[in-house]
């Protein structure tokens, strides 16, 4: 398909924020230059991918045509360079077609992850601290950083619900996937008779919400401090380093005590509570323009049942496209690349079709 005219306006377009970007007064509104910065970036990126992939269409031409010379040695060259340049021309082109979509403009962001177990008691919890896990190790393999925020240990080793912060290039497009229900299924450490259970985690990847993104109004919010409790030894005991903050219109509820001051926990803790209000209000605006947002992939809906990982079988679906892969242990190492790469794929397919690109 022929996208030059998608090209085109993304190239005025990218004249017309630079112009904006030069005028003294850009950066009089923080919220709007942030979202135009955004929008310059992801613009950036489009038309560099352009650019790259009509460069090595000329050079699969010209090497093409290399190879056809009286010249032995030249020719040679020419063809040892195609089938690589060949190769790489069907992503590049898939690649394209992703960034000429329009833009979802939280896919950029970094992303805060809230794990909570769900039924399954013990188990459930001890799961969801290898769900963190997983994540932990998947944001090394990609490179990014992690923060651990906050958490609530479970009696057993586990997290009744756990905060992890990641930081770095396509945070959220590539983990907005692993929101909702994950569905484990294996014999408990404590099962004596060797049956199987079923336990459930909830996923909940949230864009991580800026200062400018939403305003909390020291009226609207109750702060206070207390005694923290748990593992942290001796400091946490004898200070009030804990700080709970109630957001008093949603009746919203965040605590923190893993820091080891009480201004990093409330700063902590407000970051989490701005997410969690950015997320409701990025939702709300999706179900007034988009009534089938439910059934898209990485929709992000909590409640739907996403995955199940059986462990006796060495097994794990992805009930959202059907995908099922063998390498458990791999996957619980961190290595979820197959599965982010089958619902990208899947959801670019479905969103292509939605926006007539294909």
């Amino acid at each position: 398909m022929d996208y030059s005219d998608l090209i085109a306006q993304r190239r005025r377009r990218l004249g017309e924020i630079d112009d904006m970007i030069a005028e003294p007064s850009f950066f009089g509104d923080p919220k709007r230059a942030s979202e135009v910065m955004r929008e310059h970036r992801r613009i950036k990126q489009t038309l560099d991918l352009s650019d790259r992939l009509d460069r090595t269409r000329r050079e699969l031409a010209e090497n093409e045509e290399l190879a056809k010379s009286d010249d032995l040695e030249l020719a040679a060259i020419a063809r040892e360079e195609i089938p690589a340049l060949q190769a790489s021309i069907p992503q590049l082109a898939e690649d394209l077609q992703y960034a000429l979509l329009p833009a979802d403009p939280n896919e950029d962001r970094d992303a805060i992850i809230e794990i909570r177990a769900g039924a399954g008691g013990d188990e459930a919890s001890l799961f969801a601290a290898e769900l963190l896990r997983l994540y932990q190790r998947y944001a090394d393999l990609r490179g990014w950083k992690t923060e651990h925020l906050s958490s609530s240990p479970s009696d057993v080793g586990g997290f009744k619900e756990v905060f992890l912060r990641v930081t770095g290039d396509e945070v959220f497009r590539t983990l907005k996937y692993e929101s909702g229900v994950h569905r484990v299924q294996r014999v408990p450490a404590t099962e004596t008779q060797g049956r199987v259970h079923t336990s459930t985690v909830t996923v909940a990847v949230m864009p991580e919400a800026e200062e400018v993104d939403v305003e909390l109004k020291p009226d609207d919010l109750r702060i206070e401090v207390c005694r923290a409790g748990g593992a942290g030894g001796q400091h946490v005991n004898r200070t009030e380093s804990a700080v709970q903050v109630f957001h008093l219109p949603t009746g919203l509820y965040v605590r923190c005590e893993d820091g080891r001051s009480q201004g990093q926990n409330k700063e902590r803790a407000l970051q989490i509570l701005r997410t969690r209000l950015y997320e409701m209000k990025v939702r709300e605006e999706q179900e007034k323009h988009s009534a089938h947002r439910r059934a898209q992939i990485g929709s992000g809906d909590r409640s739907e049942k996403i995955r199940t990982y059986n462990f006796p079988q060495s097994r794990i679906t992805d009930h959202r496209i059907g995908h099922t892969s063998h390498n458990l242990a791999g996957i619980m190492a961190g290595d979820l690349s197959e599965f982010t790469a089958e619902l990208q794929k899947a959801e670019m397919a479905e969103r292509l079709s939605a926006a007539g690109i294909r």
